[in-house]
């Protein structure tokens, strides 16, 4: 079954144990970091980061855009979705990437926000 995936849309979000403003803040995360969409509660939605932690955001901080973040201290980014390709430039841990779209094979099309385009292996970053 498809998982859905959100990002952050404002400059930074509140994460919540639970799904209101007076519930204990937990931490505060910054524009397109990934999660997973668990449950959706009218102005709430609980969602689940790389690591697997559960938390509640407000359901107006986030977009249906996809980011995906690099998990690997260096993640190379190639001109085509195959590991011969050559390296167009690499991306540090935790930086985001635009998702374009999944080749079906491994990879990801992906921009920066510099705006060069190229393929990551979906099993480099988190969020797709």
């Amino acid at each position: 079954h498809a998982v859905d995936f959100v990002s952050v849309r404002d400059p930074s979000a509140i994460l919540y144990d639970a799904p209101s403003i007076k519930a204990k803040k937990l931490f505060v995360v910054n524009r397109y970091m990934p999660f997973e969409q668990v449950v959706t509660l009218n102005s709430w939605v609980k969602v689940r980061d790389r690591s697997g932690g559960l938390y509640w955001i407000e359901k107006r901080a986030l977009s249906n855009e996809r980011y995906v973040f690099a998990l690997s201290p260096l993640v190379d980014v190639r001109a085509e979705p195959d590991f011969g390709a050559a390296r167009l430039f690499q991306v540090r841990q935790q930086i985001a990437l635009k998702m374009i779209e999944s080749t079906g094979t491994g990879w990801l099309k992906v921009r920066h926000q510099d705006g060069d385009v190229g393929y990551v292996r979906s099993t480099e970053v988190w969020g797709d």
